[in-house]
């Protein structure tokens, strides 16, 4: 098959390592980092960079976002070609492997903070995801990070909490997910730095880009991927599907 990937740059390093061992023919276009911040403007760029498709050249395009702040509900596959997109409510699952590890790790350890190759490369505050500005509602008792997460999800709970200017505290241990090919560069240290500077304890947890590369290689499980047909929609599902077909 013939694959159209837009892409966070975010991925830049693992997604081009899966690609060079992809089984498909696979064409790449890498998206500023930061979208999900704005989603209004993130999912006007990304519709653009859909439609801008040609007709006929690609079996699919695939997405490389995930549910990220509500950023892909509403976008609309083309015409002419589906949309593939990971069930995932943020990146780190597609490091990961899959959102059930990520959903386990979380469960054991809900103050962690994950740091890959993109978000220190390309992140505008050198490693850090630069907050959005929701209307929190939160009122005047300043919640538990246990309590925003099942009010509002984790994603956005992390982002509420960077935004109310506090969110560190929640946070006890930094983890680098690691990858073979990564080892010689300077990102291990730099999650070490980070992690002194602020009282973390650092840790480490070996990457799986199994999702990536079935993903790539065109083995669209149900389960783990949404596959929107031409004309129809995204839709948030905030069940363990995360995200369907309107």
């Amino acid at each position: 098959m013939r694959l159209k990937i837009i892409a966070c740059e975010v991925t830049f390093r693992e997604l081009c390592y899966v690609v060079a061992r992809a089984k498909n023919v696979v064409d790449l276009t890498f998206v500023t980092q930061g979208y999900h911040d704005n989603p209004e403007i993130g999912r006007e760029r990304l519709q653009a960079l859909i439609d801008a498709v040609e007709p006929g050249r690609f079996e699919a395009i695939l997405l490389g976002y995930c549910l990220c702040n509500n950023l892909v509900v509403g976008l609309q596959a083309p015409e002419h070609t589906p949309l593939v997109i990971p069930r995932a409510h943020d990146c780190v699952t597609l490091f990961l492997g899959s959102k059930e590890r990520y959903a386990e790790m979380f469960r054991q350890r809900p103050g962690t903070y994950y740091y890959t190759s993109g978000w220190l490369e390309y992140s505008q505050r050198g490693g850090e995801r630069v907050p959005y500005r929701p209307s929190s509602g939160l009122g005047p008792r300043r919640q538990t990070y246990e309590e925003l997460v099942e009010k509002y999800g984790e994603e956005n709970a992390q982002y509420l909490l960077e935004f109310m200017g506090h969110w560190q505290q929640y946070y006890t241990h930094g983890v680098w997910i690691d990858f073979d090919f990564l080892d010689g560069l300077p990102f291990r240290e730099r999650v070490k730095q980070i992690c002194t500077e602020r009282g973390w304890q650092y840790e480490e947890v070996k990457g799986d880009l199994s999702l990536l590369q079935r993903w790539v290689d065109g083995e669209w499980n149900e389960a783990d991927f949404l596959i929107v047909q031409p004309g129809k929609a995204v839709t948030a599902t905030y069940d363990e599907g995360i995200i369907a077909v309107s």
